[in-house]
């Protein structure tokens, strides 16, 4: 027990320091925007904007350097999501002696929120309760929580990070609208390469009972953040493919233990997930909204404008045929994304993510080599120039 107990307040020690340090990265402490929720949002993953402004990036608009949150925010955005991971050192340390800061983390966050704020965008915070990558493949433990093996311990470090979070967000006015409790956790969180003696939380492999505990830490955290302030942030659950919602979702809220939550997030991106086909995803989301009586909103997707890529980085998209209709280009983008922002929205969804539309070739550095794999599902031309792939969030639906 009192090394349980030291581990706790050794963690505590070291997530106030760390929050005291970053105490002085925004300057703006007014509070956040109060705009009344609206029924449906048009959304875009920006998490790698920073970086790319920060190594020199530009954007255009009518072919004028703009800045890029300004054309989102006059282009009909919404709402802006940005994944945070616990300390992502590895961000800085890909540039060597050239590095000088981390990337989305929960300094890199606040500088994006607060950009947001300006152009009167609404956040969704994505949290990866993570020092990397996580989603379907991988789920890796934050190195901070390596030495956990207690449950209780992971929960209460769980519970306290969220809320250092919230708390230091809402100290420089940049309170979210949504928080959500991992990513694509199809099978959990904290279970890949996890040491022997760490709690198992692999919902794959049956350990429902711990890992629902664990997310309900981090959901108990928001609540106490939202009734200690005055606020409503909601959560968000998120899974990766459609097909997987009714199995995961279900176990998620059975039992006494069953986790109270807002919204079910699920990425769909139709080159990858074929089993659901495009057609009939607003029909999916209409049951999936009743059967649960959850909000619904897909919080990530995206598809290729084009085959060709400009930089030298493999593109992730763009080998594959294109859905029929859909052709790679700029107006089979466009009417993807109103066809599917149409479907969706009548089959009562809360809104519609599109992920990294401004992950634009230039030389910035990521774990799979220098540039983007993603120039050719932006919504901008090779010319950085915002092209008309922005259009589906202006239709009259």
């Amino acid at each position: 027990m009192e090394h349980l107990i030291g581990m706790k307040k050794n963690y505590l020690v070291y997530l106030i320091a760390a929050l005291y340090i970053l105490s002085g990265c925004c300057k703006d402490k007014s509070p956040s925007n109060e705009t009344a929720p609206l029924d449906f949002y048009f959304g875009a993953d920006l998490s790698y904007v920073n970086q790319l402004l920060d190594k020199g990036a530009t954007y255009k608009q009518n072919g004028e350097i703009t800045d890029p949150y300004s054309i989102f925010a006059n282009e009909g955005t919404h709402l802006v999501r940005f994944r945070m991971w616990n300390n992502p050192l590895w961000t800085k340390e890909l540039y060597g002696e050239d590095g000088t800061q981390m990337y989305n983390d929960l300094y890199d966050v606040a500088t994006s929120m607060q950009k947001a704020k300006e152009n009167n965008m609404e956040v969704l915070l994505d949290l990866h309760y993570s020092d990397t990558w996580a989603d379907p493949g991988k789920q890796y433990i934050p190195k901070a929580w390596e030495n956990i093996t207690s449950i209780d311990v992971l929960k209460d470090s769980v519970y306290n990070y969220t809320l250092a979070t919230l708390n230091y967000l809402e100290s420089q006015g940049l309170v979210p609208a949504m928080i959500q409790i991992g990513n694509e956790t199809n099978c959990g969180m904290m279970y890949t390469d996890a040491p022997p003696n760490f709690p198992e939380i692999n919902v794959c492999n049956g350990n429902w009972s711990s890992y629902k505990s664990v997310v309900n830490s981090a959901i108990s955290a928001v609540k106490q953040f939202n009734t200690t302030k005055g606020v409503a942030i909601k959560t968000v659950l998120h899974v990766a493919d459609i097909k997987n919602v009714d199995w995961w979702f279900e176990n998620i809220t059975s039992g006494t233990d069953a986790v109270n939550f807002d919204i079910i997030g699920i990425s769909y991106y139709p080159l990858w997930h074929k089993t659901i086909p495009l057609s009939e995803v607003g029909d999916n989301v209409a049951t999936i909204k009743g059967k649960f009586n959850k909000e619904v909103m897909i919080v990530e997707v995206a598809y290729p404008w084009t085959s060709e890529g400009k930089d030298t980085m493999p593109n992730l998209f763009g080998g594959e045929a294109p859905l029929e209709g859909y052709p790679f280009t700029v107006e089979g983008h466009l009417k993807l994304m109103t066809d599917l922002s149409r479907d969706v929205k009548n089959a009562g969804a809360l809104g519609i993510i599109y992920w990294e539309p401004a992950w634009i070739a230039y030389p910035i550095k990521t774990l799979w080599g220098t540039g983007s794999s993603w120039e050719n599902c932006t919504f901008f031309d090779y010319n950085n120039n915002a092209s008309s792939s922005f259009d589906y969030m202006k239709v009259a639906y």
